[in-house]
C-alpha cells in the first residue's frame, strides 16, 4: 500500500514573519481564532475560490464527503448544500468548535459531524465518496498517501497543496517537475490541475502561493506493490537524467540487489516455489533484463509511468 514518502514541504506551514511595529499587525492576526501558528492553518477566507473547490467536485445529493482541515467552516457549509454527509477532521480544537457552531440550529447540523485529531493518526477513516482538503502543507505527502492506500476507493478529491507541490503531482515525463513523487502517485491516481490561490485568498496569508489538484484514483489499481515500485524509483530518481543502467550500477545497489535476491531466492526454495539460480552475477541479470525491456539507456526523467512498470 502507498506510505508516505519522505520529502517535506514544511515552508507553507511556517507563519508569517512578525513585524516589529505593532501598528502594522492585522486584525486578524490579533483574533484568537484566527492565530493558528500552532497548527500551522491559514483559513481560506475568500468565497469565490471556495465555491470553486466545490464546484470541481461535482457533488451528488448522496455523497458522503471527507473534509480535511475544515477550519472556521467556509468551506464545509458549502459542502453542506449539495452534498448528504461531511465528515470534518480538525486538529485544533477551537476551530472544530468554529465549524459546529456554524451550523448549529440548522437543518445542516444533523449532516456534519467533527473528529478532532491529527489526519494522519485517525484509523480506520469513514466511508467517503469524496475527499476535499485544505491542510496544513506539512503533512501534504503523508495525506495523499493515505489517501490513495484507503479502501474503499473514492471517486474523486480535491486537494489544496502549495503550490511547487503540486505542480510536481501533476508533472509529465520529460518536464523538469517530473520526480519520484509524480511517479508514484500517478501510478494510483490521475492528477490535474484545477486552481491557483493567491496568498491573499487566505486569513492569515500563508508564504507561498497555492493550487488546487483534481485528484481520481485508478480503479482498479494496478496490481503492483507500492514499496517495490517506489524502491525501484528510489533508484532511478536519484540521477534522473543519468541512464537507468548507469544508476543501477551506482556504489551500494548493485550490492543491495544482490542481498534482496538472495534473501527472495532463499524464501522461493523454503516454500518449494521453484529452483532459484544464484550464481549468474547480479550485474549480469540486471543487464540483461534492461537490454531485453529496451531500457537500458533511456532516463527516468522521460521514462513515464507504463515504462517504470516494465
Amino acid at each position: 500500500m502507498p506510505k508516505a514518502t519522505s520529502e517535506k514541504f514544511s515552508r507553507a506551514h511556517q507563519p508569517a514573519a512578525k513585524k516589529k511595529d505593532n501598528a502594522s499587525s492585522s486584525s486578524a492576526m490579533t483574533n484568537p481564532i484566527f492565530n493558528t501558528a500552532r497548527f500551522g492553518q491559514h483559513i481560506l477566507k475568500n468565497p469565490t475560490t471556495a465555491q470553486k473547490i466545490v464546484d470541481a467536485a461535482n457533488l451528488k445529493p448522496t455523497d458522503k464527503v471527507l473534509e480535511v482541515g475544515p477550519g472556521t467552516g467556509n468551506l464545509t457549509v458549502k459542502i453542506l448544500e449539495q452534498a448528504k454527509h461531511v465528515t470534518a477532521i480538525e486538529m485544533d480544537p477551537r476551530m472544530a468548535a468554529e465549524v459546529l457552531k456554524r451550523v448549529q440550529g440548522t437543518p445542516m447540523q444533523r449532516s456534519l459531524s467533527v473528529t478532532i485529531g491529527d489526519f494522519i493518526k485517525v484509523d480506520p477513516l469513514p466511508y467517503f465518496d469524496v475527499c476535499i482538503s485544505n491542510t496544513p502543507y506539512q503533512i501534504s505527502s503523508p495525506l495523499i498517501f493515505k489517501l490513495l492506500s484507503h479502501r474503499p476507493l473514492f471517486r474523486i478529491a480535491i486537494l489544496m497543496f502549495q503550490r511547487e507541490f503540486a505542480l510536481r503531482l501533476v508533472a509529465r515525463p520529460g518536464t523538469a517537475l517530473w520526480s519520484r513523487l509524480s511517479a508514484n502517485v500517478q501510478l494510483y491516481a490521475q492528477t490535474s490541475l484545477i486552481l491557483s490561490v493567491p496568498r491573499s485568498d487566505f486569513r492569515p496569508p500563508p508564504q507561498v502561493e497555492s493550487s488546487i489538484i483534481r485528484l481520481v484514483p485508478l480503479d482498479p489499481p494496478p496490481p503492483v506493490k507500492f514499496e517495490e515500485f517506489d524502491g525501484l524509483n528510489r533508484i532511478l530518481f536519484s540521477r534522473p537524467n543519468k541512464t537507468v543502467r548507469g544508476n543501477f550500477q551506482a556504489k551500494g545497489v548493485m550490492k543491495m540487489l544482490d542481498a534482496n535476491r538472495k534473501t527472495w531466492g532463499a524464501l522461493q526454495v523454503q516454500e518449494g516455489k521453484m529452483d532459484v539460480d544464484l550464481e549468474k552475477p547480479i550485474a549480469q541479470v540486471v543487464d540483461e533484463v534492461l537490454e531485453e525491456l529496451g531500457q537500458t539507456e533511456n532516463r527516468a526523467a522521460k521514462m513515464d509511468v507504463d515504462d517504470l512498470l516494465k
